[in-house]
């Protein structure tokens, strides 16, 4: 009988672990490793395409800020990560994938509170492939958007690796037939995906996507598209928006380190604009794609 240990886990071979690269199948953490117990560590990921990592000094600013606001100690320098991260794609042998780090606060005994003088922090790394077909499907085509009310805790800004609201939103999204899930709080306003920033365009032109707070993550590939757009003179709000705007858009399109401007072709069922990718947001990739290197 094929144990795990023996089986190469999908898209990655090679994952790394505090120091040691390892078998995807025999790499593992402390039974108590806080992140395990507690939910109590952060992750980073980044795409990988021609084998280099996509807006990584961006992705590590925030994978610091993460850190910080959680009192963890960075595992290591930048240049001793970039040359860890860089390794991994190597021996990991993929050109086109998805990086991941997760930091956590190490393996201590069990107590909610942290230590006084904590345990070196647990660094993890693992790749696995990115379906570059599947992507380009889907900006050709557009993705289908469910809508699901937002339960996440009060600090959405911090990258942890609770992730269960999201899991549980995006199970729901997948069983109504769609791709991601837009949350929406308490008010009736989208904060963003589940996995993803989330954008409209208005009646006027306007994109339109939720303005930095507590409410969202502070999306890296969201901040370089706002970037190029500033440049492209593309007219831009960084504001609130609701379920009913949404529903009303000319165009809308999601973004994340897996796909800059992915459009979104419906929402709830209901069409989106004439049904097909808009051409602003196809723009707007365009402009993204030439500021962050991306052929």
């Amino acid at each position: 009988m094929k144990k795990w240990s023996d089986t190469r886990a999908p898209g990655g071979r090679i994952a790394y672990v505090n120091g040691r690269y390892l078998p995807h199948g025999q790499a593992m953490v402390h039974i108590e490793d806080r992140a395990l117990q507690l939910g109590d560590g952060i992750y980073e990921v980044t795409s990988v395409i021609g084998f280099a990592p996509i807006d990584e000094e961006a992705h590590l600013d925030r994978m610091e800020r993460s850190l910080r606001e959680l009192g963890i100690a960075m595992p290591m320098g930048r240049p001793a990560l970039k040359l860890v991260m860089r390794q991994m794609i190597a021996r990991n042998r993929l050109a086109d994938g998805l990086l991941y780090l997760q930091v956590t606060r190490g393996a201590v005994r069990r107590d909610h509170v942290p230590p006084k003088d904590p345990p070196r922090p647990t660094l993890i790394m693992t790749m696995r492939a990115q379906d570059m077909t599947a992507l380009a499907a889907r900006m050709d085509k557009g993705i289908a958007v469910s809508t699901q009310p937002d339960i996440r805790w009060g600090r959405c800004d911090i990258k942890t690796v609770q992730l269960l609201p999201n899991l549980l939103a995006k199970q729901a999204a997948k069983a109504a037939g769609a791709f991601e899930a837009w949350l929406v709080d308490r008010d009736g306003y989208v904060t963003e995906g589940a996995s993803t920033n989330a954008w409209i365009v208005d009646q006027d032109g306007t994109v339109v996507t939720r303005d930095l707070s507590n409410a969202i993550l502070p999306g890296v590939t969201r901040r370089i598209m706002l970037e190029a757009m500033a440049e492209g003179q593309v007219k831009v709000a960084e504001r609130k928006f609701t379920l009913t705007d949404a529903l009303n858009a000319r165009e809308a399109f999601i973004s994340s380190a897996t796909g800059a401007a992915v459009p979104v072709v419906s929402i709830d069922g209901k069409v989106i604009g004439n049904g097909a990718p808009g051409p602003l947001t196809q723009r707007i990739y365009a402009l993204y794609a030439a500021r962050a290197g991306i052929k």
